[in-house]
């Protein structure tokens, strides 16, 4: 592997240097919680992605003094269990991973139009979408949605309207949700409804015990609470469907 050149990191980059650390943060308390001995670190992640410097090279990928390639991201993604277009919608973009016996459909670089609506997820208290309107569309390329096991049909391009889900949704961003995923998913991120909630966008984390806790990825709990949902208290949330990619606003 070429070593990374270091140059100034822009704002997106510098986003997708504070989800990964988000991620990583997530999985050492996920190993300690398990009692791993010894607990995941940036040596060990380091050291499975293969690179000559590693506890270095991943602490510079994790606080935004280098930016993230393709190559990188991959490697992280794979040891950190994620997918690539949580961290970087930017390069995930790149990704040509058409199935081996279809070489057609790893050359694909056809465009798919997905339709982009006004209707906004709050990603804070709650959004009531009382007029929905499509004004756009959005190309994705074929391949990649392929990839992603994505059909256009079933894919609709809404807003983020808060901060709640930093750092990983930020306000305004573009998310294109996936609305065929009506199932609960854990630590993935859906687009969620409610009669007395409206529209919210949430982490749903599962509990072990046949429930779920609707989380914020913001780490202000104080400002942004765990949820727990109960059919009986009239919080019941519908999910819309689940989100797949975000992106900056056009």
């Amino acid at each position: 592997m070429k070593k990374p050149v270091r140059t100034p990191l822009t704002p997106e980059q510098l986003a997708e240097a504070e989800r990964l650390r988000a991620i990583y943060q997530r999985r050492v308390s996920e190993s300690r919680a398990r009692g791993d001995k010894p607990a995941l670190n940036q040596t060990e992640v380091g050291e499975r992605c293969e690179w000559k410097s590693p506890q270095s090279t991943v602490s510079q990928y994790l606080n935004g003094v280098l930016a993230l390639n393709l190559e990188a991201l991959l490697r992280l993604a794979k040891v950190l269990d994620f997918e690539p277009a949580t961290v970087s919608p930017r390069l995930a973009g790149e990704i040509r991973r058409g199935s081996p016996e279809d070489e057609d459909a790893r050359e694909d670089d056809s465009l798919d139009l997905v339709p982009i609506t006004t209707a906004k997820a709050a990603a804070g208290l709650g959004y009531v979408n009382t007029h929905i309107e499509r004004r756009d569309q959005w190309p994705f390329k074929r391949s990649w949605l392929r990839a992603n096991r994505l059909k256009p049909e079933s894919l609709v391009i809404i807003t983020a309207d808060g901060d709640s889900m930093q750092p990983f949704i930020f306000n305004q961003d573009r998310i294109l949700v996936d609305l065929s995923r009506k199932e609960p998913e854990d630590n993935e991120i859906f687009v969620l409804n409610s009669p007395s909630d409206g529209v919210i966008v949430k982490r749903l984390i599962a509990t072990g015990f046949g429930s779920w806790v609707v989380r914020s990825d913001n780490p202000d709990k104080d400002a942004f609470p765990d949820r727990f949902p109960r059919k009986d208290d009239g919080s019941d949330l519908q999910i819309v469907g689940r989100v797949v990619w975000r992106g900056g606003e056009l």
